[in-house]
């Protein structure tokens, strides 16, 4: 009877005392990380929001922090720093970056298409129509999207006129129009009753990728596992939280309290009529794919435009591995 007991007390001590030294362990920290957006907390950064909101960065093992950008933040500098992971990008500004052998890489993009183009009064036409007239812009926009027009649209510099943020100029003269963003300008313009039409840049072919993931060479080399899973959860954000946006916005609203809940909505609507995010290559390949046939369509209008040296190596600045399988929101 002892010899037959003996095995099993022996068994039991062990797996007791394998419990009890077990509930001591320390669990597996999270990985963390810190994505560093490109303005104040808004719609248009809903999916990082959602997945931080809903626990999907959790689930996918990453302690996440979604860091607001702004006017005075330099994403690019901070991300060479290391100062964050990942950052809320634009193509030119990492092909610029590249033909100075910067090491940024662009692994996804939020939207299909960029969300830039210009705002004009009711009764313009179409983007042709501008030719000749006054169009206020940034001066950094000299360097993106006005090189395109011109050469799309036959635009001369002699229309330039400065923006300055603020619309009462394009209000007090119907024969200007202005550079606006999908969902801020002509919000601001439906707010004051102003009848407007917004002409996207991407529906005349401009074209860069909207609010791209990008991140650096290093991290990809160090961390790839850390850089898909990231990828993977914000893209099930985005997939969330055009389902339901209410968990993201909370947290957007504490970020930013200026936000109101109306331009979340007016945000919301414009990119569902446009299929910003499920557009595209995405209706096929899923949400936040990028191509390589598309760089190099953003490669060689900036080479054409001479705003790129033509030596500048366009593949580094691309990384296509961590969405190409995804197929995130497709059927």
């Amino acid at each position: 009877m002892m010899m037959t007991l003996l095995p099993r007390l022996t068994a039991l001590t062990i797996v007791a005392t394998a419990a009890l030294f077990g509930s001591f362990a320390p669990s597996c920290a999270a990985d963390k990380v810190t994505i560093l957006t490109s303005w104040f907390a808004q719609a248009e950064h809903g999916g990082f929001y959602q997945a931080k909101a809903t626990g999907l960065y959790e689930k996918a093992g990453l302690d996440v922090t979604v860091r607001m950008g702004g006017p005075q933040v330099n994403g690019s500098q901070l991300l060479l720093a290391g100062d964050t992971d990942f950052m809320m990008g634009y193509d030119i500004q990492v092909l610029k970056g590249r033909e100075q052998n910067l090491p940024f890489v662009t692994v996804a993009s939020s939207f299909q298409f960029d969300l830039q183009g210009i705002m004009a009064h009711d009764n313009v036409a179409d983007l042709g129509s501008l030719r000749g007239k006054p169009v206020l812009i940034a001066g950094s926009s000299r360097l993106t999207f006005w090189p395109w027009l011109r050469t799309k649209y036959g635009f001369t510099d002699d229309q330039i006129r400065p923006y300055t943020f603020n619309l009462q100029p394009f209000f007090a003269d119907k024969d200007v129009s202005q550079q606006a963003y999908l969902s801020s300008e002509p919000f601001q313009a439906q707010q004051q009753n102003e009848k407007v039409k917004f002409f996207l840049l991407a529906d005349g072919g401009y074209p860069p990728y909207g609010s791209t993931i990008v991140t650096t060479e290093k991290m990809i080399a160090e961390k790839p596992d850390v850089v898909a899973r990231f990828v993977k959860a914000s893209l099930e954000g985005w997939r969330d939280y055009v389902r339901n946006p209410a968990p993201g916005n909370a947290l957007i609203k504490i970020d930013n309290p200026k936000m109101t809940d109306a331009q979340i909505s007016f945000a919301l609507e414009r990119l569902a009529e446009t299929k910003a995010l499920i557009g595209g290559d995405a209706a096929t390949q899923g949400i936040g794919v990028i191509t390589t046939d598309r760089y190099k369509k953003i490669y060689d209008f900036l080479v054409a435009a001479e705003l790129l040296d033509p030596k500048t190596d366009w593949t580094k600045a691309v990384n296509t591995s961590f969405v190409k399988d995804l197929r995130i929101g497709v059927q």
